[in-house]
């Protein structure tokens, strides 16, 4: 976000500085205190005191007492004990030792002496420490009698609570909202009646965000509404709420679901105090991880085939023992084959993986999850094989992951491929455009066939960031077909659920809001009138022009979201889930069955799905904040990058101005960086955008600096130590995630400087020539790059008996054709032979699928005709992987004589004869 001049006031809706902003603050509050202590220049101490206060209020530590005590030192004009007791503050905040130090809540020093806690808690431990928490309490009570509120609750604490929480307190609607949003470490609600609406802080951003919620007077404030609204940003936590009023019919109001509990005024404080620590537990159990961990500590003597079960045969070797050693004894100890004593199944999961994966389900908005522990290519291959059947057609992104063409080839079912707008300067797709959607579906149905459109599988986000207005893709899609299945590819996109500005893009986040407005009686008020304007026989053309309305009466809700949880979240690698939202899954219960029956291996690893289980506990007690700071980390790269004049001579950052045409940022949003802009227009742009950009996922151009993707990703790694994934001709992608620190920013900015440095001395000592040559080198990478290729057609003999207005295809008996030898042939690329047939036929049809990393998806799949725009592309490719291709060999095609068998009809099968009379 845009770096706003301070205003007299402080704001506290500056809702994208997350916890690094925060840190930053302190560390300016301890730096101006240190200039006072030292110079004696007091002015911009007290400046800072006064505008940290006002956030601080949000937040559990340093608390009322601790700030009080600061603003009682500067007061008293004391300069040594305000820099000293800021320090301590501000260190005790970096190391987070306040969560199990009782010395850090105190204004004296309790003899920890002057070394700050450096290492990680955990590190070293050997006590058990409890998780730490902050609550936040909405009451009506005078700010006054805030801390002895707060030391009420402090009573209720006891030895034996298994976790340990600080109040936070608040007297408004406003102010709670800004306290959820700006403190990750609140895990529990609890709403008293009485507050009040408006915050007596600066809030004009929050205010133009709530603005739809019609929060006008003071009696708009009620408990209720604010439970409901908290829910909404941050469905992860636990509310409560106390009532002095009829709490029989408040908690039959069905409005009132999204309350845990309720009380009637305070007359069970302690019942509070259990049930908050008891929803804590809820969230906090891991039942697979758990059940392993007591697994791991029985004596259990395996006689099935598992020899590294228990690690007898690493320990007690002389040559493997340095894998024990490596990765200690619980690894092997906490192996089995085995789905009894305490484990479970896989494949017909009935005890604590099913558990964990209902969990899994309630976090991430679904109706259910399964695991999947060979990656997310297995969790699409599986919900393709469910829920398709050989014949039916499937509206697919052509640029997406292997795994959904493969899925297709296994189901038998047709792809009908639709193109994503193309990106050519950076040799990358952005996403399909609705339109394109919307005209495959109308196609269908002039042509008869929209019965056969079974689903609509695309990628959100994509492997650059680019994401869907989700729900207004299924809406539209849904206008045209009610019972259309979705199936949306979230591999990179797991931890938007855990960000109330992305969560609306997600699969599930969507549907859940489309189920909402169809129980809401306005929604079929609002078709009716569309039908009204449209008439009975709208054209395509209105139609397309048109952001259709769905009948919430006709509307079979069927969406499926897999997510590579180990790609966003904390689990091993190869951890991936399904969610499912259907209506309809009933029907399709023992299809999934058969199709986990299919992929999912029979010896599942352990240690991966307890990673799935743990990563989930983790996104629903503490995902808010790390994803918070992730988004926070990003917004730091694009910033240094794009704005330090030596590195941004070479290299830029991308911005979604760059990466989304115009013609998709509807509400005219520019960039996260740009000017003014703030998080109320940017959920204009994700309310309103076709597309929007993914701000964790950074296109980092490179080829201003005279280097190509891959050469630059293999310098950052070799050189370097840093890691990135994928790459384009003139590009590499940065990611950051839950697990990145500012830390991390820093080791990058200095080897980009560093790399930008060696350009700026080696252009300045080579003179003309060597200018000339990087000019040349960066006109080849920016300018001189090939034309991307869009899908062509399949042959006829792999049509059947496709529509005249579609273009899906037989993609599986075009993959199996390839197993036929003397029915291929190989041509090679710079062959002669390419052009004369481009030219006069007869056409070239490609065997196989054909995927050149980058860009990374198929440019030619089995069945498909190959154009002269496909064969440029390849001949311009400078990259040396390439699935599907040997170089040696050539172009695997189809033969004639073998394309004429195909197409050739079957012949009829004999009559049979009756039987004598």
């Amino acid at each position: 976000m845009s770096k706003e001049s301070k205003p007299a006031q402080k704001r506290i809706d500056r809702f994208f500085s997350g916890p690094g902003g925060r840190a930053d603050d302190w560390r300016d509050l301890v730096e101006a205190a240190k200039i006072w202590a030292r110079v004696g220049n007091r002015a911009a101490y007290d400046a800072a005191l006064a505008e940290l206060s006002v956030t601080e209020e949000f937040h559990g530590y340093p608390g009322l007492n601790l700030m009080a005590a600061l603003r009682e030192a500067a007061a008293a004009g004391d300069g040594p004990t305000s820099f000293a007791l800021a320090t301590k503050i501000a260190q005790a905040l970096a190391t987070r030792s306040f969560r199990q130090h009782a010395g850090d809540w105190n204004a004296k020093d309790e003899g920890n002496g002057d070394v700050p806690e450096l290492v990680p808690p955990s590190f070293g431990a050997h006590t058990a420490r409890r998780p730490y928490f902050e609550t936040l309490i909405v009451t009506g009570v005078p700010s006054s009698q805030w801390p002895a509120l707060a030391a009420e609750w402090r009573k209720l604490r006891r030895p034996v609570d298994g976790f340990i929480y600080e109040p936070v307190i608040v007297g408004s609607l406003e102010d709670a909202f800004c306290a959820t949003m700006l403190n990750p470490d609140i895990a529990a609600v609890i709403i008293n009646e009485g507050f009040g609406l408006r915050s007596r802080h600066d809030a004009p951003v929050l205010r133009s965000i709530m603005a739809t919620a019609a929060l006008n007077d003071e009696s708009d404030a009620s408990a209720l509404r604010l439970a409901q609204i908290i829910k909404k940003v941050r469905p992860e936590l636990d509310l409560y709420m106390i009532s002095n009023r009829d709490v029989e019919e408040l908690a039959g109001n069905p409005d009132a679901s999204v309350v845990r509990r309720i009380f009637y005024s305070v007359e069970e404080l302690l019942e509070l105090h259990l049930s908050m620590l008891e929803g804590i537990q809820d969230r906090y159990d891991t039942p697979f991880f758990d059940n392993l961990k007591k697994y791991a500590q029985r004596p259990i003597g395996t006689f099935h085939a598992l020899p590294i079960a228990r690690g007898k045969s690493i320990f007690k070797s002389d040559w493997i023992r340095d894998m024990g050693e490596f990765y200690g004894p619980n690894l092997f100890l906490a192996e089995s084959s085995a789905t009894t004593g305490g484990l479970d199944s896989m494949l017909e999961p009935t005890g604590n993986i099913k558990k964990a994966q209902e969990k899994a389900a309630r976090a991430l908005g679904a109706d259910r999850v399964f695991f999947v522990t060979n990656g997310t290519s297995t969790s699409n291959k599986m919900a393709v094989q469910a829920l398709l059947a050989p014949g039916d057609i499937a509206i697919v992104d052509r640029n997406c992951h292997k795994s959904h063409h493969y899925g297709m080839v296994l189901a038998g079912a047709q792809p009908l491929y639709v193109e994503a707008f193309p990106m050519t300067e950076y040799s990358m797709y952005g996403a399909v455009p609705l339109k394109t959607i919307k005209q495959a579906l109308l196609s269908a149905k002039a042509d008869g066939r929209l019965d056969r459109v079974k689903m609509v599988d695309l990628t959100n986000c994509t492997f650059d960031g680019h994401i869907y207005n989700t729900r207004r893709v299924m809406e539209e899609c849904l206008a045209i077909k009610p019972d259309l299945i979705f199936l949306w590819d979230e591999a990179w996109f797991g931890f938007a659920r855990f960000s109330p500005f992305l969560r609306r893009r997600t699969a599930m986040g969507a549907a859940n809001e489309i189920e909402a407005w169809m129980h809401d009686p306005k929604s079929v008020a609002a078709y009716d009138r569309q039908q009204a304007e449209l008439g009975k026989n709208p054209t395509d053309e209105v139609l397309l022009k048109t952001r259709l309305i769905p009948d919430p009466r006709q509307i079979r809700l069927r969406v499926y979201q897999t997510n590579s949880t180990h790609k966003s979240m904390s689990a091993i690698r190869q951890g991936s889930m399904l969610s499912v939202k259907d209506v309809e899954f009933h029907t399709v219960e023992q299809q999934f069955k058969e199709a986990v029956f299919t992929h999912a291996s029979t010896s599942p690893n352990q240690q991966l799905i307890a990673s799935l289980d743990i990563s989930r506990r983790q996104m629903e007690l503490e995902g808010y904040g790390l994803v918070a700071n992730a988004i926070e980390i990003a917004f730091a790269i694009r910033h240094a990058v794009n704005n330090n004049p030596l590195i941004s001579k070479y290299f830029r950052v991308l911005g979604a101005d760059a990466m989304v045409p115009a013609q998709y940022r509807q509400s005219g949003f520019t960039d996260y960086l740009a000017a003014g802009v703030n998080w109320a227009n940017t959920l204009k742009s994700l309310d309103e955008d076709e597309f929007c950009l993914d701000p964790t996922r950074m296109t980092l151009v490179c080829g201003t600096a005279g280097y190509d993707g891959t050469q630059f990703k293999g310098i950052l790694a070799s050189e370097y130590n840093i890691q990135v994934n994928k790459t384009s001709r003139n590009s590499v992608l940065v990611q950051s995630n839950i697990n990145n620190t500012r830390s991390d920013v820093a080791h990058l900015i200095r080897v980009l400087a560093e790399i930008a440095g060696e350009i700026d001395r080696g252009l300045a000592q080579g003179g003309a020539n060597a200018r000339k040559t990087f000019e040349a080198r960066v006109t080849s990478l920016m300018k001189d790059v090939p034309d991307l290729p869009n899908f062509s057609h399949f042959h006829p003999s792999f049509r059947g008996d496709a529509g005249a207005k579609t273009n899906e295809g037989d993609i599986r008996t075009g993959f199996y054709t390839a197993y036929d030898v003397a029915g291929c042939e190989h041509i090679r690329l710079n062959d002669p032979e390419i052009d004369r047939r481009l030219k006069a036929g007869p056409e070239l049809v490609s065997a196989n699928f054909v995927i050149p990393y980058p860009p990374g998806f198929p440019i030619m799949v089995p069945g498909q005709v190959i154009t002269q725009e496909t064969i440029d592309f390849m001949r311009k490719l400078d990259v040396k992987e390439i699935h599907g291709y040997d170089a040696k060999e050539g172009l695997k095609l189809v033969r004639t004589e073998a394309l004429a068998k195909i197409g050739r009809p079957k012949p009829a099968a004999a009559p049979k004869l009756k039987a004598a009379s």
